[in-house]
């Protein structure tokens, strides 16, 4: 379910009214009366929530779910059924009528409607000692703790809450937003823009509605011109003391640890895990679902891939492995080179 402070939710709505709607079927015996208030993640839905069902890894989650109304794919309804919600809506896409149903309870998730005459909004909190900076906008019912300072032309959106101690540079966007004490943030950082997520078809993509947040902890350093994007149904996570470059992007709904160290344009796709201490080193690339343990460290362009890597460990290539492993196959690649270069010289 969304946040409160950043989408204005639209519901409640019948379970009739939503099948008609996204264009699903209503169950033979279901009470179209039924009256569901929110969309919610497999894991946080509640009865009275509609929740969705997509991919193995769901499936899993299926039976632990509390949420009363899922919809499934048709061809898994019947692994489903007796599992988990009592209700279950059968669709030939499931995140086509998820991404339907969020956007009819929440119309207005896409970008902010900004009416604002003043440069800071009459319900914003901010401390007597915050600076502002010139062009800077401080948008409806903001919080800025004291001490902190907003550079020029930068702005914060509808209910971003900012700490104490923070420096927040010029031309930033913060959206969508929970940032905590002595926090930096550089020219140029977009902060809670919405995820990268769509339902593709033969006839196109169709926008997911991204309704997460951004959390990021104490002392955490945000470089010039990166990208955090927020959660689609949860939230996106910046642990205690991580410190990230320049031109660094980090997908919606990933959850990276404290005292990690993430260097010049790397990328991090969505929801991926990072332990405590992880190093990603210039241009790592992380792909989806992928996890990382404590303390482990991927070399400059290293890729990891979906699954787990083990932390305490050096990695390197692509896809990524433990990094003495890496060098011998290069010092036999280039052995190998070496003597077919030999062979045709005769």
């Amino acid at each position: 379910m969304a946040d409160p402070r950043f989408f204005d939710n639209r519901g409640p709505f019948s379970l009739g009214e939503i099948c008609s709607r996204i264009n699903v079927g209503l169950p033979r015996g279901a009470n179209a009366a039924l009256e569901l208030t929110d969309v919610a993640a497999l894991e946080t839905a509640q009865p009275n929530h509609l929740t969705f069902c997509a991919g193995a890894a769901a499936a899993r989650q299926l039976a632990l779910s509390r949420g009363g109304t899922c919809l499934v794919a048709e061809a898994a309804q019947q692994e489903a059924d007796g599992a988990g919600p009592s209700v279950l809506l059968p669709c030939p896409s499931v995140l086509h009528a998820f991404a339907a149903a969020a956007t009819l309870f929440y119309p207005e998730n896409d970008l902010p409607r900004w009416s604002q005459d003043l440069s800071v909004h009459p319900t914003a909190q901010v401390d007597v000692d915050v600076s502002i900076g010139k062009g800077a906008v401080i948008g409806p019912h903001v919080e800025v703790g004291r001490g902190t300072r907003i550079g020029p032309n930068s702005v914060l959106g509808r209910g971003v809450a900012i700490g104490r101690d923070c420096v927040i540079g010029s031309n930033v966007s913060i959206a969508c937003a929970y940032i905590g004490d002595e926090v930096l943030v550089l020219p140029g950082s977009q902060i809670g823009q919405p995820g990268f997520g769509f339902a593709s078809s033969a006839s196109g993509h169709m926008k997911i509605p991204q309704l997460g947040r951004v959390i990021i902890q104490d002392k955490v350093e945000v470089g010039a011109a990166t990208t955090i994007d927020r959660g689609a149904l949860g939230d996106t996570v910046i642990g205690e003391g991580t410190k990230i470059d320049n031109l660094v992007q980090i997908g919606h709904n990933t959850h990276i640890g404290r005292h990690c160290i993430i260097v010049a344009q790397s990328g991090i796709s969505g929801s991926c895990e990072l332990g405590d201490f992880v190093v990603l080193g210039g241009q790592a690339g992380v792909a989806d679902h992928a996890k990382i343990g404590d303390g482990a460290r991927l070399a400059a362009r290293c890729a990891a891939t979906p699954g787990i890597l083990a932390g305490g460990q050096d990695y390197g290539g692509v896809p990524a492995r433990p990094i003495k492993q890496w060098a011998r196959e290069l010092a036999a690649v280039s052995m190998l080179a070496k003597h077919r270069k030999r062979d045709r010289n005769g």
